[in-house]
């Protein structure tokens, strides 16, 4: 079984088709479809169901899906690893918070390319459920996310305690305003919105953001209220116009920190991330 066909098969799927596919390996459609063949006639099963044009993964697709992304990762770690004993280089995927991005990230990356200077650095920023999920689809190394996380494919290294702090402009009442928030997914998400039913607030809805900026930005003209690390207010173009207020531990703090696959092996450049980012 050859990794180039199971690139293409994963592509196929990701991409959503065998075009998308060709476009995406910057290779023609033939030699998709070639390849996903050949791959179908080596495992003895289908692998997707044909609808018109379209395809649908076959639970024998299913299956190999999940292996493919396994068996690719660890190609690409192995590669990785290798090449750090000598010249420091390949790439490493890296997931984070909008919060954790802002706040801490930087200085992390600066101390991988001081000490893997030929390591490409990616960085993607999401959810801590969605991070979290792509790190066990091995689509990244690892992914900093607020815990505590649980979970049997993952290792959590905590790192920081984020401190949630109640914010709304000057002037406002929160419990007459609406929640402001990050989309379904986010760690924040419930503990705000817990805060929000222990308080009595007499708004249960909610406005989604995608960025920090954003949700500060609407609460600091009065549109509703957050919750939000206590540094990222501090460090925001909106902090003159914002009141913080401080809520009980239990809400407030947040165990914040990296998590990888149990399974995977070990890579220098994400030991260099987490020292980084640990207390001095």
């Amino acid at each position: 079984m050859e990794l180039v066909a199971l690139r293409t098969f994963q592509a196929v799927v990701e991409e959503g088709g065998i075009l998308a596919a060709s476009r995406k390996l910057n290779t023609v459609q033939s030699n998709v479809t070639a390849r996903i063949r050949r791959l179908e006639e080596e495992l003895g099963a289908e692998l997707f169901f044909r609808k018109g044009r379209g395809l649908e993964l076959a639970p024998p697709g299913r299956v190999l899906l999940d292996y493919t992304r396994r068996m690719l990762m660890l190609e690409r770690q192995t590669t990785a690893a290798v090449r750090q004993v000598g010249e420091s280089t390949g790439e490493l995927r890296i997931g984070a918070m909008e919060t954790f991005a802002a706040l801490h990230l930087p200085r992390a990356l600066k101390a991988v390319r001081a000490s893997h200077p030929g390591m490409e650095l990616r960085v993607f920023t999401d959810t801590s459920a969605a991070l979290a999920d792509k790190v066990r689809q091995h689509k990244l190394d690892c992914a900093f996310i607020a815990g505590p996380v649980v979970d049997p494919d993952l290792q959590f290294e905590e790192l920081v305690v984020e401190e949630l702090v109640q914010v709304h402009a000057a002037g406002s009442d929160p419990l007459q305003q609406p929640l402001i928030l990050f989309r379904e997914g986010c760690a924040y998400r419930a503990r705000a919105q817990a805060w929000q039913r222990s308080q009595g607030h007499t708004l249960s809805d909610a406005m989604e953001f995608g960025t920090l900026e954003g949700i500060l930005g609407c609460v600091s003209v009065g549109l509703g209220w957050t919750l939000m690390p206590r540094r990222v207010v501090e460090q925001s173009l909106h902090a003159d116009d914002l009141v913080v207020e401080t809520v009980p531990p239990e809400i407030a703090r947040v165990p914040t920190g990296m998590i990888s696959l149990r399974e995977a092996p070990p890579l220098a450049a994400l030991k260099t991330l987490a020292s980084a980012l640990l207390p001095t």
